[in-house]
């Protein structure tokens, strides 16, 4: 399996909103989601457990590919961890 992270920037008129997804590559489906006011590695972590939660829980096996660290004042180290590691494997 794997799994196609992004996040991206959403105006509203009362400010900016944050949107972290995770797509499924092969069946092209939303597996999970969040939105909040910060652009952080926690929103991602809460689309990941929403995506593994959609998967059974089981995330033995998946491929995560996101942009790569990209964004600036963020480092390799905070955004490339397994998802065994922040998720739970089973």
């Amino acid at each position: 399996m794997v799994w196609c992270g992004d996040m991206t920037e959403i105006e509203t008129g009362e400010g900016k909103l944050y949107l972290a997804t995770v797509i499924g590559l092969l069946s092209r489906r939303l597996l999970g989601y969040a939105m909040g006011a910060r652009h952080d590695a926690g929103l991602v972590v809460v689309a990941l457990h929403m995506a593994a939660a959609t998967r059974g829980g089981n995330v033995r096996g998946v491929i995560f590919h996101t942009d790569r660290g990209s964004e600036p004042g963020l480092n390799r180290s905070s955004q490339h961890r397994s998802l065994g590691s922040r998720v739970g494997a089973r």
